[in-house]
């Protein structure tokens, strides 16, 4: 029986972790005294005693439990963070098992990963097989839309939506500096950093990721079913990640409560015009069943 404790297991992401944890025949959670929570050293007590630690904590916050881990030395458990402050250090493992045939191998032997974020999950799932079958050009300009639900907005989104404060539909992150950009820009391979959109619709949870091409500007002058089949034979092997026919309309909320992610090729043959499309929960795939997924390969759980 592995041993684990989620730090920050209050908010959305532990939340949803601890749900998913509960009757997992393999684990057994630990958590830290209330009256305790921000001392240093009731944490590195209990961290020497578990066998895996997930961090649902802001970035500074995760670097400080970190630092207390590497001050363990031999003792110091895995780490699987679901921050931002390490999905693109040299020295954690990124964890989207599905990113090429040995990912899942690389997290299974890692002693840090990081979790990836929502919007990056589904951009690096449609574009990192196209780069890397050299039908998207690695500098090829790319602009990428999304939408969430508000669950991923953090507590103060929450809260208005709920209320019924907030808008309907609201564009955000217009600075283009979101901080998904760094992981999708290095794991999708691309030489040239995207124009990301992301936007929060008034719906708890749910997330569709869309990227639009023009196929007759990229020099391999691919087809839709090129695109689709390079998508297909990437994740021909995949559990939880699927290549679906892009017919009707797209609902983000269609995989709520799962850690399934489905992909789609959309378009016009005719008009050499494609829109790719990831669907999936934010906060499954997107966050806690994406955890959990790495949790049972750093444990060798699965």
């Amino acid at each position: 029986m592995a041993t684990i404790f989620i730090d920050g297991e209050a908010g959305t992401t532990g939340l949803g972790i601890r749900d998913r944890l509960v009757g997992h025949a393999g684990v057994a959670l630990r958590s830290i005294d209330p009256d305790r929570r921000k001392d240093p050293a009731a944490k590195a007590e209990l961290m020497a005693e578990v066998d895996l630690v997930i961090l649902c904590l802001p970035d500074a916050a995760s670097r400080e439990t970190v630092r207390i881990a590497d001050a363990l030395g031999a003792e110091a458990p895995k780490i699987l963070d679901a921050s931002t402050a390490y999905r693109v250090a040299p020295d954690w493992t990124y964890g989207f098992p599905e990113l090429d045939a040995g990912q899942a191998g690389r997290i299974r032997a890692a002693r840090r990963v990081s979790n990836p974020g929502c919007y990056a999950t589904g951009a690096i799932a449609l574009l990192h097989p196209l780069v890397a079958a050299g039908l998207i050009p690695a500098d090829h300009p790319l602009t990428i839309n999304a939408v969430s639900g508000y669950s991923g907005g953090g507590k103060s989104m929450i809260e208005d939506y709920e209320a019924g404060t907030a808008p309907a539909f609201q564009l955000y992150g217009l600075e283009l500096e979101h901080k998904h950009l760094p992981e999708i820009q290095r794991y999708a391979g691309l030489a040239v950093r995207p124009i990301f959109v992301p936007s929060v619709g008034n719906f708890r949870q749910g997330m569709a990721v869309s990227v639009p091409l023009h196929l007759d500007v990229l020099p391999a002058r691919p087809k839709l079913a090129d695109v689709e089949a390079a998508l297909a034979a990437h994740y021909a092997d995949g559990a939880h990640v699927r290549v679906m026919p892009g017919q009707g309309k797209v609902d983000p909320r269609v995989h709520n409560d799962s850690n399934a992610m489905h992909l789609q090729v959309f378009g016009s043959e005719p008009r050499r015009q494609a829109v790719l499309v990831a669907t999936l929960d934010n906060l499954g795939k997107g966050a806690s069943g994406a955890a959990v997924q790495n949790l049972d390969l750093m444990l060798d759980l699965g």
